[in-house]
């Protein structure tokens, strides 16, 4: 049967970006989409970007430069992007949806929230001019899996600290506005397709000021970060993850802890009747499982974008894969029964277990959702 449905298409500006790869990875796991690729160099060659914006139904812009040492280079930096591609729609005569990322720094004094104001005003004036529409989002401090520590905000750079042994230090302890990426994906991907309330700013422009949804001091964000480490990196244990806020700042932090720290082997307690290991702590609920698997065989090529897993290997041998979304680098844990061990499965990671050994493997599984055979949170992808 021939696929008749039409997809949207959609390029991102800035796909490799913080923002931008989670939009990426989660647009493309939508059979009504098809995802334009965009490369940086598009902004040097005007005959590439023309021949991109061309193919887009949505264009979202997110390249842009937020950090220098001179900030005139900010500003010109961010209004040549808008420039060019403003005449990469004029040339083709396009008129893709554009989707705007700005920023709340538009109100305030400095020349990388006069780029975002006037980029803003100059896709306002190519709106009513071409009869293409643009929108505008405001947006609050992100966090989320793989930002970048030192630049894309303070969670990635405590999370990073704390799960590397390294003391951060708190300049200013103030109240924090925060948005989880997984919150302003949809944001974004609701504007896309008109679901996202909007405010008229021109005739064919609208914008939308996307509020935070959690407001923390500093002090707080360090102190729940310090406690996964002592619980959960040190001892095992989930903690609670019923608060929104705390469920995606743990998912965060698991993000940064070292390869090195899996496989984590479990303390064996033996005596004449045989031997008894605990499996996992939790403050949290859940669902315990476990499998039996023949020599050879292997179990998962999947990945989950909020659920926490363990993996632990209680008889047999078996290698455990780990490979991050959109990237080629393989992690290989081996693990033997005889020597109890766990790995935890981070979010956005394809995962698969394979039985190396000659004999029987069992490995036991914690989530921390129970199955829900409804449930859109596993996707299926092989490691390799």
């Amino acid at each position: 049967m021939v696929d008749t449905m039409e997809k949207h298409r959609i390029g991102i500006t800035g796909q490799a970006g913080f923002v931008g790869n989670h939009l990426y990875m989660t647009l493309s796991l939508r059979d009504d989409v098809e995802l334009v690729p965009f490369e940086r160099s598009f902004f040097h060659e005007m005959d590439a970007l023309a021949q991109f914006v061309s193919k887009c139904d949505t264009v979202v812009h997110l390249a842009a430069m937020n950090r220098h040492e001179d900030e005139n280079v900010i500003y010109d930096t961010n209004i040549k992007l808008v420039e060019n591609l403003v005449a990469a729609c004029n040339k083709t005569n396009a008129t893709p949806h554009i989707v705007f990322s700005s920023s709340s720094q538009e109100l305030r004094d400095n020349l990388y929230g006069q780029s975002k104001k006037e980029g803003k005003q100059r896709f306002v004036d190519w709106a009513e001019e071409s009869g293409g529409k643009f929108t505008s989002l405001t947006i609050p401090n992100v966090f989320g899996p793989f930002g970048k520590p030192n630049y894309n905000s303070v969670v990635a750079t405590f999370c990073h600290k704390v799960a590397h042994n390294e003391e951060p230090t708190i300049i200013n302890d103030g109240e924090v506005g925060l948005i989880y990426i997984n919150d302003l994906v949809k944001v974004f991907i609701d504007t896309i397709y008109g679901s996202q309330e909007e405010s008229p700013i021109g005739q064919n422009s609208y914008e939308v000021n996307i509020e935070p949804k959690h407001y923390l001091k500093v002090s707080r964000i360090l102190e729940l970060l310090n406690s996964f480490k002592k619980n959960y990196m040190e001892n095992g244990i989930f903690p609670s993850l019923e608060d929104h806020f705390e469920k995606s700042l743990f998912n965060t932090f698991r993000c940064y802890i070292p390869i090195s720290h899996y496989p984590v082997k479990y303390t064996k307690h033996t005596d004449p009747r045989g031997s008894f290991v605990e499996i996992a702590r939790t403050q949290t609920s859940g669902q315990f499982s476990f499998s039996t698997t023949v020599p050879g065989i292997t179990r998962g090529n999947h990945f989950h974008t909020r659920k926490a897993e363990r993996f632990a290997v209680i008889k047999g041998k078996a290698r455990i894969q780990l490979r991050k979304i959109g990237t080629t680098e393989v992690i290989n844990y081996d693990l033997d029964g005889d020597e109890p061990a766990y790995v935890d499965m981070p979010i956005w990671y394809t995962h698969n277990i394979t039985n190396t050994g000659n004999r029987e493997l069992i490995t036991l599984f914690w989530i921390n959702e129970p199955y829900d055979p409804e449930d859109a949170d596993t996707y299926f992808e092989n490691v390799e």
